[in-house]
């Protein structure tokens, strides 16, 4: 019981340094009043992942998945309003929020109303949160390749890769000790990147001490 906890206050610790990495870019966006240089896409699609992890954690009252995801669903919805506010073209970023809005009471209309059975109902909220979480850990490979080709991680964040890598890590294996394969599986893309990251911070360091002490 004692190593439950500990694995779920790691999942915990973890995922929320994760979600954390975006305060740099809420500071930046009030600080400059501006949101150059800063991304929309990221802020919305980790928002609707937590809310579809949340929804799955509430069916099946794990308590763990529901503090997490609501903690990271209001990160997120609070970085996607401080880049409505700064940013000079509201009009795309609105329309995207008011899509996905759009989608996710779709999909909880078609869970809450056609799929009756609560286990059926799992698999499929599972499969789906499984399958999008996966994208958002593949997705970053074209940069990947980038920054092969420009032998160049300055536009990578060591700490963040880290977090990453230890929340990977903590969800696989609260994933299998919970034999729950829709928690489990998503996560392994995330170490598989995440170690990738971490080799081409060793292969291409940054100008930095720090960093070059990978090398030693």
């Amino acid at each position: 019981m004692d190593g439950m906890w500990l694995l779920s206050g790691a999942c915990i610790i973890f995922t929320l340094a994760m979600f954390s990495s975006g305060l740099s870019d809420l500071r930046v966006m009030i600080s400059r009043r501006s949101v150059d240089n800063i991304q929309f896409l990221p802020f919305l699609t980790t928002d609707v992942n937590n809310l579809g992890w949340l929804y799955y954690g509430l069916l099946k009252e794990d308590w763990t998945l529901i503090t997490v995801n609501s903690i990271g669903a209001s990160l997120q919805s609070l970085y996607i309003v401080a880049f409505i506010v700064y940013t000079a073209e509201k009009r795309y970023p609105l329309y995207q929020v008011l899509l996905s809005l759009g989608v996710l009471v779709l999909g909880y209309m078609y869970f809450y109303l056609w799929v009756q059975d609560v286990d059926s109902r799992l698999s499929q909220l599972g499969l789906f949160c499984s399958v999008f979480t996966i994208s958002m850990y593949l997705s970053p490979i074209v940069d990947l390749a980038q920054i092969i080709r420009t032998k160049s991680t300055k536009c990578l964040s060591f700490p963040l890769t880290v977090t990453t890598l230890l929340t990977s890590t903590s969800w696989v294996l609260y994933g299998l000790q919970h034999r729950d394969p829709y928690i489990m599986v998503p996560n392994f893309p995330g170490i598989v990147t995440s170690i990738l990251r971490l080799w081409l911070f060793w292969k291409y360091p940054q100008d930095q001490p720090f960093y070059r002490s990978l090398q030693a």
